[in-house]
């Protein structure tokens, strides 16, 4: 599919915001694929190898938190960025945090505070595979890469009060 940005793995057990997160990222370029809880995402990561997994934190089955515990261990998809997209708190974004989780976004959030999120993701993931294949000094970054990193830290920093990420997760 030609103009795609990557691809994107949405868990979320609300269909509505399973939708709104689909058409938000697919507006913006980017191949989706849904997923209605944690169980299933662990059925079909695999089959779909997402750039990217987002999760809410409260689902059937399996919930986000412990997804994330799940990908984390595998090591097929240990390198996956993940980001919680939830209307929960201070305490799951805690609980994310020390699962390995790389961003935590609160519902309600603005359609573009999603993308954001979810670029910078994408272009973390991009450049550890570059420097996986070519080793750490396997040459120079491209320009539109190191444009998206936030100071020195080529984690993405936390922006606003609607987003926060954690420098020190994986």
């Amino acid at each position: 599919m030609s103009g795609v940005s990557g691809r994107v793995l949405v868990v979320d057990d609300n269909k509505v915001i399973r939708q709104l997160i689909r058409v938000n990222l697919e507006l913006e370029g980017f191949e989706v694929v849904t997923a209605a809880d944690g169980a299933e995402c662990l059925d079909v990561v695999h089959r779909v190898c997402p750039d990217v997994v987002t999760l809410d934190v409260v689902m059937p089955r399996l919930d986000g938190i412990k997804t994330a515990e799940r990908l984390r261990a595998d090591p097929r998809t240990s390198h996956l960025p993940v980001a919680i997209i939830s209307a929960c708190g201070e305490h799951e974004a805690a609980g994310g945090a020390a699962s390995g989780v790389d961003a935590f976004l609160a519902k309600p959030f603005e359609p573009s505070e999603l993308v954001r999120v979810v670029r910078q993701l994408m272009h973390r993931e991009r450049r550890e595979q570059r420097r996986e294949a070519t080793g750490p000094d396997g040459g120079e970054e491209p320009a539109a890469a190191a444009d998206v990193r936030q100071g020195t830290d080529e984690r993405p920093q936390r922006q606003d009060a609607s987003v926060r990420l954690d420098p020190t997760a994986r």
